[in-house]
C-alpha cells in the first residue's frame, strides 16, 4: 500500500512557500505590530553590533522563518502530547528570558550576560528538541543561528551598554507590552 497523505503534502508545501516569502509584507500576516517593532529594533541592534547589514538581515529573516514554521506546525496540530509539553516549556523559558531581559534593562547594575545567555541557550535547546522530527536540518541550523547570535555575551553586553540605550528602551517597551498582552 502506498503511503500518501494530502495533509502532510499540504503542510510541506505551506512550510516551503512560507520559507520563500519571509519578507516584510508576509510578516504582518503572522506577526503583530508590537512583535514587528521588537524585531525591527533587534535588526538595528544586530546591524550596529555586527556592522553588517546582510548579517543582520539574515538573522532576523531566519528568526521569522522559524517562528512562522513553528506556528504553522502548532496550528496544524502536528505536535503530540509530549511535544505540546515541550512547547509549553519553551514558552515558559522564553517568557522567563523576556522578563529577565526587562529586569536587567529597568534595574541599573543588575545585568549579567551569562544569565541571559544561559536562558537563551535553554530556549534554543528546548525548541530544537520540539521540532527535531518536524523540521529539516536546515531549519535546525536557522534556530541555532538565531539563538547563538542573540545569546552572544558580546552582543548582550553591548546592548546593555551606553551606546545602545535607545534600542534597549524600545525593545523593553515592546517586551513589556507583549508580556502584558499574554503574547509572550
Amino acid at each position: 500500500m502506498e503511503s500518501f497523505s494530502s495533509k502532510s503534502l499540504a503542510l510541506q508545501a505551506e512550510k516551503k512557500l512560507l520559507s520563500k516569502m519571509a519578507g516584510r509584507s508576509v510578516v504582518h500576516l503572522f506577526i503583530d505590530d508590537t512583535s514587528s517593532e521588537v524585531l525591527d529594533e533587534l535588526y538595528r541592534v544586530s546591524k550596529e553590533y555586527t556592522h553588517s547589514r546582510p548579517q543582520a538581515q539574515r538573522v532576523i529573516k531566519d528568526l521569522i522563518k522559524v517562528a512562522v514554521k513553528v506556528a504553522v506546525l502548532h496550528r496544524s496540530g502536528c505536535f503530540g502530547p509530549s511535544e505540546l509539553a515541550l512547547a509549553a516549556r519553551f514558552r515558559q523559558k522564553l517568557r522567563q528570558s523576556a522578563m529577565t531581559a526587562l529586569s536587567f534593562g529597568e534595574v541599573d547594575f543588575t545585568f549579567e550576560a551569562a544569565v541571559l545567555a544561559g536562558l537563551l541557550t535553554e530556549c534554543r535547546d528546548t525548541l530544537l528538541e520540539l521540532v527535531e522530527h518536524h523540521l529539516t536540518p536546515k531549519s535546525h541550523g536557522r534556530i541555532r543561528h538565531v539563538f547563538d547570535h542573540f545569546s552572544d555575551p558580546g552582543l548582550l553586553t553591548a546592548l546593555y551598554g551606553p551606546d545602545f540605550t535607545q534600542h534597549l528602551g524600545k525593545i523593553c517597551d515592546g517586551l513589556r507590552k507583549l508580556l502584558d498582552e499574554g503574547k509572550l
